[in-house]
Formats: structure tokens, sequence, C-alpha cells
């Protein structure tokens, strides 16, 4: 069966990891330790205005070239990062079993009493092989797989996660737009409950 690895992005605003941490070296109290740095919200980054701009930006900018796009949100960019693998089946939003172990530990730390008051972002993302839209569809997806997984698999409280899909309008190697570098999803700090 083919599929794809998929890089969740635990973003945080004080302290992040080294970038590339396989998923047997992650733990929970990492995960907490980065995730409450967040003092204050980082402004309007919701799952709806990113979502917004996300198709305003492909309906009004259908043939730019993925190498001399501008990310969708600088905000996004400047928030520290840890990086995780997260895998998918090939061209489709079913997580592979492997991955359950990484959500997990992700999940424990969201049930930590220091993260409790705080609301959180998945946001999916892919490299720039295929149409716009197609990836657009892909990666919203993968975010609400990633986000349902949170909620039912392991009881974190539906209102504290949004998942949005943002494609390929904010690749992370954008000089190489099909690496699969950019093929992510990033989970952000947004704010307090």
């Amino acid at each position: 069966m083919n599929h794809h690895r998929i890089f969740l992005v635990i973003a945080v605003t004080a302290f992040a990891l080294p970038q590339a941490l396989a998923q047997n070296q992650l733990n929970s109290g990492e995960i907490v330790d980065s995730l409450q740095a967040l003092e204050t919200a980082p402004g309007n980054v919701t799952a709806a205005v990113l979502r917004q701009q996300a198709l305003n930006r492909i309906k009004n900018h259908q043939g730019d070239d993925p190498r001399n796009r501008e990310p969708l949100s600088d905000q996004l960019n400047r928030l520290p990062q840890l990086t995780v693998e997260i895998n998918f089946n090939f061209d489709s939003a079913i997580i592979r079993p492997e991955s359950y172990r990484t959500l997990g530990l992700i999940a424990d730390a969201l049930h930590h009493p220091y993260l409790l008051g705080y609301k959180f972002l998945v946001v999916g993302h892919t490299d720039a092989s295929g149409k716009r839209e197609y990836n657009l569809n892909l990666s919203q997806k993968r975010a609400d797989a990633i986000r349902e997984a949170l909620v039912t698999t392991f009881r974190i409280e539906p209102r504290r996660v949004e998942a949005v899909g943002l494609g390929e309008e904010q690749l992370r190697d954008s000089a190489n737009p099909n690496s699969p570098e950019n093929r992510r999803v990033q989970l952000i700090t947004i704010g307090k409950l």
C-alpha cells in the first residue's frame, strides 16, 4: 500500500526543539514545554480567515509560479516549530497506524494542566504537484483527519481544536515546490479559551 510521510509541525511562540525529531524521540513533556510558551494570541489566526485567504489567492492568482509565491501568512512562519512525522495513505486523508503513537503523545500534552486552557489550530499543507484547488482540498481533509483523531480517539475537547488546509499556499521550501518538506501538518497555539 502506498503512503506519504507528512510532517506535523507543532508551532509555538517562544521555545523550539530541534527541527526534525524522529517519532521515537518525541515525548509529551517536550510538547507541553513548547506549547505553553504562548502568552498572547498571535492575532487574527483562525481557520476561517486562513481558508478564505487561501481561496481568494487561488481565485485571483491562478497562474502564479509556486517558486515566486509569498507565504500566505507571515505570522505562521514567525512561530517556532517542532517537526515530527505523520504518515497518510497515498493521496488520502487516512492516517497510517504507525502515526497514532505520535498523535497520542500530542493528545497527552494537550490534556496536560498547563495546556488545558488553550486553543490550537491544525493546519494542513501539500507540495505544489497537482492542481492548487485539489491540493487545498486534500490538505483540508488531512487537517480534518488530525483534528478528528484528536477529538474522537483522544478526547480533546472539540472547541479547543480548529482545522484548516492551505494546500500549497504556504510552502516551507518555495525554491523546491514539490519537495516532501512542503507536505506537513502544523499544530499552532492560537490563544486561550
